[in-house]
């Protein structure tokens, strides 16, 4: 049994691009910009995005993003991930904000 095949996971992605004729924020709005056209759930932060899937396909997405904001202008970029998986059932962005929504 692979279990990051087979559960859905939690990435918070921070991306942290420079660019010396775009603002960080207009590159920031295309790795969101792709995280919203992925079909993933996810929760756009102050900080970061959370977001929801399996494991590959968030690496996948990790990678694209990396690609976009690249294209997009960005010189240099430092992307900052925290994962959560479990071994035994899927992590659910629901599961941790219902009660603040």
């Amino acid at each position: 049994m692979n279990i990051l095949k087979q559960n859905l996971v939690n990435v918070a992605i921070q991306v942290l691009p420079r660019s010396g004729t775009k603002g960080t924020y207009e590159l920031v709005d295309l790795a969101i910009e792709l995280i919203q056209k992925s079909g993933l759930n996810y929760r756009v932060c102050p900080f970061e995005t959370v977001v929801e899937g399996r494991y590959d396909e968030l690496m996948e997405l990790v990678k694209d993003i990396h690609e976009a904001v690249y294209a997009g202008g960005a010189g240099e970029m430092i992307t900052n991930l925290k994962i959560q998986t479990r071994s035994n059932q899927d992590v659910l962005i629901d599961d941790k904000m219902y009660k603040y929504e």
